[in-house]
């Protein structure tokens, strides 16, 4: 997505498993490796990560 991700719309590189297409690539976009998982983020299982990561999606949306 060369003009970036905008909020709720599915980066076009996650697989259906929610793995990155292009983890190893060096095309991979910077903010992308340069995002460290912290407890705050990622609580204590899946859901709660996926339910942070879709809050900020709304949180950044665009009117």
């Amino acid at each position: 997505m060369p003009f970036g991700k905008p909020a709720g719309v599915r980066c076009v590189q996650l697989q259906d498993d929610f793995s990155c297409g292009i983890f190893e690539d060096p095309a991979r976009p910077r903010v992308c490796g340069s995002l460290k998982a912290r407890v705050e983020m990622c609580g204590s299982s899946r859901e709660q990560a996926l339910s942070y990561l879709f809050n900020l999606e709304e949180l950044t949306r665009s009117p």
